[in-house]
């Protein structure tokens, strides 16, 4: 091939990527923007990523466009339906992953997605599990799920950034609600001890609070190992002082009621489902309405009185130190 042909070949590129930006400034909508979006994980988020918005724009680049992307495709010998790597990075993947999935391309998501969580980057992992897992974007599938999570799981002890223990954490919570009831039809079974350690080290090793709820409930019932209610308040104290309002309600009715080694205590147990009360959503904890208000119908004015005053106390308290 001649400098002629080469120099042909240039210019037809130039052609192409100038026709392609055109057209693409035509097709924007006036006052359109792509800002970037934040994994809120149920609040884990993404705190590493250093690159400008317009960087870890999907387009971003010299071949951004779709026809540009073409040209490039051909120019290096791909086959024209082949997908153009546009990462420079399994973090710049995440980012644009996370900012297609909030503005509703989820096909999209889910490529940038599993472009870095191949790479092994633990927050892409921990999102396509939750995808997976809700049904969210992609058909429901339990297993894939529990892979992803697996794959988060695994990789922890070589990523120990503080930035990413929230995924990892609640990797370990799911996995722990998927051992205990298996997945049907998998080579997941059901495996209560197994459930149990996946929460006890979440609920150890990150202090995650819903890992020390469903660790205490499986220390109250007794699966995967011992019954021992006085352990289940602790953990779930432990939960009920970072504001979980499932702990705080269950270690109200455990002190409420008293059961095997715990003691009862009307007045403190009473305080925490106030505690609860307060702290509850009324569209997803119902259940802790219903509970605190058959508690008050119950209790004695003398008790409800204590309870409300300590509760007040202890909530003014909290909310100085925060």
């Amino acid at each position: 091939m001649g400098v002629s042909d080469y120099r042909h070949i240039i210019c037809l590129g130039t052609a192409l990527l100038l026709g392609s930006q055109a057209l693409a400034a035509d097709l924007q909508p006036p006052g359109a923007s792509a800002p970037l979006a934040i994994a809120n994980l149920g609040a884990a988020r993404e705190h590493n990523g250093q690159d400008s918005d317009a960087d870890a724009a999907p387009g971003a680049g010299p071949f951004g466009s779709p026809l540009a992307s073409s040209f490039a495709a051909a120019a290096s010998g791909a086959s024209p339906g082949a997908p153009v790597v546009r990462f420079r990075s399994e973090r710049d993947a995440f980012r644009t992953g996370i900012r297609d999935y909030y503005s509703g391309d989820k096909a999209s998501a889910v490529q940038a997605l599993e472009y870095a969580a191949t790479r092994g980057h633990s927050p892409a992992q921990w999102k396509l599990g939750r995808m997976y897992a809700e049904g969210d974007g992609v058909p429901h599938d339990d297993l894939k799920a529990f892979e992803y999570f697996s794959k988060v799981v695994e990789g922890s002890e070589d990523n120990p950034r503080r930035a990413v223990t929230r995924f990892i954490s609640n990797a370990y919570v799911a996995l722990g609600g998927y051992y205990l009831d298996g997945i049907a039809g998998t080579y997941v079974q059901k495996d209560e001890r197994r459930a149990r350690e996946m929460f006890h080290h979440a609920a150890s090793y990150y202090g995650d609070p819903d890992a020390q709820y469903n660790l205490a409930r499986l220390c109250l019932a007794g699966q995967g190992g011992a019954r021992d209610a006085q352990l289940a308040a602790r953990w779930l104290h432990l939960a009920a002082e970072k504001n979980h309002a499932p702990s705080q309600a269950l270690l109200g009715h455990l002190l409420l009621t008293g059961q095997g080694n715990v003691a009862r205590q009307t007045s403190r147990g009473l305080m925490w489902l106030t505690i609860a009360r307060n702290s509850a959503d009324p569209q997803k904890d119902a259940w802790i309405i219903e509970m605190y208000d058959q508690a008050i119908a119950l209790a004695p004015e003398r008790d409800r009185n204590a309870a409300q005053a300590t509760a007040q106390a202890y909530m003014a308290q909290r909310s100085g130190r925060n």
